[in-house]
């Protein structure tokens, strides 16, 4: 267990911890008003309509039949359309979203329309409309029984007007995990404004909260918690979630009591220490409770190793318990703009700033550096023992908007 596993393994092996949340069905108005909260579809999206259910006018102008001119004989607009048939010779204004009559061959749309009374002709130099020209034919954006959106879909804006215009009131998604972040050591103090000469704010815990509400709505925070086992544990019998994040403590320093507080709490390590950096000491452990199996992460407690752990391991663990098919962050290629030197034994992530399709260093890599991982927006990711690289080459980069 002392190995380091490679990132690959170790977010499979944690992947595969996930919990499976209950299916719920949420009204869409509801989920409207949740929003930003990010939710993935537990089921296909069928259609239960056809959109649209008839032959609409994609412009405003004149629903026209046979050669013009043409006599106007009525309007069709949006929610009115008009009552009757169209013979040769014969139109009706018509709105943008209006069906289109019974007998037109297509629209003239009104910048090409010559207007005199009730007479309508083509204006000089404008080239008749095609038949079916401006017009969105039934069911021209999805049919009853289409499959529309696939399970494991995530809900945006978007989506949700999708949902909404096929038929749904509601739709079906997991529940969120219950998620508590447990911060310790005895340098901490929750009061920024408070710290003694020897403290420091407890930032992580707030900072990891920051991250997974958008997923999760509330999170739990516990501490922070003195490094001492009475107090650990009476800690720990407070955090029954289905998932617990703990923040710092999770080495094997004398001071770093969170792997055994766990054991003695029943949990089982599953496995620690990843060949990334900042993050080795990173550890996965579970235990059973009347949930069921709860999850534990224990991250390093640095604070750049804690954020760099979370984006990597808290995140994709949270979206595949929502539903999420595709829960890893995935990178894309940027040009760096400055020479990067070459990497140790460990895959390392450096906190990088994007311009357009490059990106540089933010600041110093130090995993205690909040004013570099303040600036930053993206994750640089460096091969284990890669050669240097030049300005100009290409290197993997996460987007840490978006996860």
């Amino acid at each position: 267990m002392s190995e380091l596993l490679s990132l690959e393994n170790a977010q499979a092996r944690l992947l595969a911890l996930a919990p499976e949340m209950p299916v719920i069905t949420s009204d869409l108005r509801e989920v409207t008003a949740c929003y930003p909260l990010i939710r993935y579809l537990a089921d296909d999206l069928t259609a239960r309509r056809t959109q649209p259910l008839a032959d609409l006018s994609a412009m405003d102008g004149y629903s026209v039949s046979g050669d013009g001119p043409w006599r106007r004989v009525g309007e069709s607009r949006a929610g009115k359309p008009f009552d009757g048939a169209l013979s040769a010779g014969q139109c009706t204004r018509i709105s943008t979203g209006a069906h289109m009559p019974v007998g037109a061959d297509g629209v003239l749309i009104q910048e090409n329309a010559t207007i005199a009374g009730d007479q309508i002709s083509l204006a000089s130099g404008k080239a008749m409309p095609a038949p079916g020209e401006h017009v969105r034919r039934r069911g021209f954006d999805f049919a009853e029984g289409d499959v529309l959106l696939p399970k494991g879909a995530l809900i945006g804006p978007a989506q949700h007007a999708l949902a909404t215009a096929a038929g749904h009131d509601a739709i079906a998604h997991r529940a969120a995990p219950q998620v508590i972040v447990l911060d310790s050591g005895d340098e901490l103090n929750a009061r920024a404004s408070d710290c003694g000469p020897n403290q420091i704010p407890a930032s992580n815990g707030p900072m990891i909260a920051a991250m997974l509400r958008p997923y999760v709505g509330a999170v739990s925070l516990i501490g922070p918690v003195p490094d001492n086992r009475d107090a650990l544990a009476a800690a720990l019998d407070r955090a029954d979630g289905e998932i617990l994040i703990t923040s710092g403590g999770a080495s094997v320093g004398d001071h770093d009591l969170m792997q055994d507080a766990l054991k003695e709490w029943g949990a089982d390590i599953a496995f620690w220490k990843v060949a990334i950096k900042p993050g080795k000491p990173l550890m996965i452990a579970t235990r059973t409770n009347y949930r069921g199996r709860q999850v534990i992460l224990g991250l390093p407690g640095n604070p750049v190793s804690s954020f760099v752990t979370c984006f990597l391991f808290a995140l994709p663990l949270v979206r595949a318990a929502l539903g999420d098919p595709d829960p890893l962050p995935r990178a894309t290629m940027m040009k760096a703009v400055e020479d990067l030197p070459a990497t140790g034994n460990r895959r390392e992530f450096l906190r990088g700033v994007t311009y357009g399709s490059h990106v540089r260093i933010a600041g110093s890599q130090d995993s205690s550096a909040l004013v570099a991982l303040a600036k930053a927006d993206c994750l640089i990711e460096r091969s284990a023992c890669s050669a240097p690289v030049r300005a100009g080459q290409a290197v993997p980069v996460y987007n840490l908007r978006n996860g």
